[in-house]
């Protein structure tokens, strides 16, 4: 009988630790519930990919300028580059201040889809910066994906807004 009790316990504490060290036992508990999955990146057709283009917003001649992306891509436009060149002018006339260059995407696809995206958009902007002859010190990068929306509209103008790299003074 002994040896029966001592068992069963022994069965019992086996369970309880094989659960404890689930995480999903103690949400349980707590009455909490997993995440739910991410949403299915909707499918484009290619007729619904035509790119917008977009006006150039009015900003001060001494201001950074944000360059924009086509769709799906992190590759630097010839319109872009002479941004990028006019923001180079403003870094080299302010060798003190630090730049935070921010990837954003549109709002398709996945969350982490565009977190890499978006990575690879503010790097390829800063590496063009770079390769002018700005120091990479002076320059940091973070992708928002499609969290920071400039414009909150669900179609291409809105789409084509939202796929940019913000240059952002820090001091």
């Amino acid at each position: 009988m002994k040896i029966k009790s001592l068992g069963f316990i022994l069965l019992i504490l086996t369970i309880g630790i094989y659960l404890g060290g689930c995480g999903c036992f103690y949400a349980a508990q707590k009455g909490e519930e997993a995440p739910p999955k991410p949403p299915e990146a909707k499918v484009v057709p290619p007729e619904a990919k035509k790119e917008v283009p977009v006006a150039p917003a009015e900003v001060p001649a001494a201001a950074l300028m944000d360059i924009n992306f086509d769709f799906d891509k992190y590759a630097i436009r010839p319109g872009d580059a002479e941004k990028l060149k006019g923001n180079y002018d403003w870094l080299k006339a302010n060798p003190n201040k630090k730049v935070r260059v921010e990837g954003h995407c549109d709002e398709r696809g996945t969350v982490e889809y565009n977190l890499v995206l978006g990575q690879k958009r503010a790097d390829a902007a800063k590496n063009y910066l770079v390769n002018l002859g700005v120091n990479s010190d002076m320059l940091e990068t973070v992708s928002y994906g499609k969290e920071r929306p400039i414009d909150p509209g669900h179609n291409e103008t809105a789409w084509a807004k939202n796929r940019r790299a913000h240059f952002l003074p820090l001091q």
